[in-house]
């Protein structure tokens, strides 16, 4: 399948949801992230589904969970970091220097921290219904990333 098709429909990817009646800003950042988490994480299958369409759900999961672990999110938030705005800087600001409470004791807290600021800005992003601005930092994330790229 060609690089075109899987961009076209991951654009076309909207799921229909409920309207937030309540400004975004008041709504705990842990809860945006939990949000951009189940978001970012179906973005992603969508996208391993187009490029690697002949692979079991075996090998698609491990591949999934390459690209949503905690590290993967953080160096994916690196890279996206130059193209945000003010709006979406402060979104991301806000969830990585909350206090989350408990930490998986696996991941480097301050990987963690950079993946929830992610994670509450895909969250955010969805909420927010600027699906066409998610989809455009979404695709920069795969197009950089070394599970997506032409073998």
């Amino acid at each position: 399948m060609k690089n075109n098709d899987s961009r076209n429909r991951l654009e076309d990817f909207n799921l229909k949801h409920l309207p937030i009646k309540r400004d975004l800003r008041e709504i705990p950042c842990s809860t945006l992230a939990w949000v951009g988490d189940s978001v970012y994480d179906l973005y992603i299958r969508m996208a391993l589904v187009e490029k690697l369409e002949n692979h079991h759900s075996g090998e698609l999961h491990r591949a999934a969970i390459n690209i949503v672990s905690a590290p993967a999110q953080a160096e994916a938030m690196k890279k996206i970091l130059p193209l945000l705005d003010e709006e979406e800087l402060a979104v991301a600001r806000r969830a990585r220097n909350h206090d989350p409470g408990s930490m998986p004791s696996n991941v480097d807290p301050a990987l963690y921290r950079q993946a929830t600021g992610l994670e509450a800005l895909v969250g955010y992003l969805y909420l927010s219904h600027r699906h066409d601005r998610l989809t455009k930092l979404i695709r920069r994330i795969i197009d950089d990333h070394r599970q997506f790229s032409d073998t």
